[in-house]
């Protein structure tokens, strides 16, 4: 008996390691974890139709919209095409952005000196842009 309880301890503990590292491992190629030395990061917005496309290296980002119809409502729209940083200060991964509860703000980080930018998107181009926030 004690051979049996042993045997089925032992099958469920390696179903149980198992099945976590399966969940482990599918939450990690969900979540895309992007290169430490991408150029290009896409992140969601609140807007399933919307992500925000950053340039890492110089806090470049556009707007870009995707569609499952063929109406012309996919592309990109500029938010910030001024380099925040000279040529010889970009790294990859220099800047990244932050959700906030504003559905249309971010805030862009220079992880590298601390400067945080407001990033707000919009469909209207007087609406879209940065402000330096500190």
């Amino acid at each position: 008996m004690k051979k049996i309880y042993l045997t089925f301890l032992f099958a469920l503990t390696s179903v149980i390691v198992c099945a976590q590292s399966a969940i482990t491992k599918n939450q990690t190629e969900n979540n895309q974890q992007p290169a430490e030395n991408s150029v290009y990061q896409l992140f969601p917005t609140q807007n399933i139709w919307t992500f925000l496309k950053l340039n890492t290296r110089n806090g470049n980002i556009w707007q870009v919209h995707f569609s499952i119809s063929e109406d012309g409502s996919q592309g990109e729209l500029p938010v910030n095409t001024l380099s925040l940083v000279s040529e010889e200060r970009q790294v990859n991964g220099r800047f990244t952005l932050y959700p906030t509860e504003n559905i249309y703000n971010f805030l862009l980080l220079d992880q590298i000196d601390g400067q945080i930018y407001q990033v707000q998107w919009s469909t209207e181009e007087d609406k879209r842009g940065l402000v330096d926030v500190f």
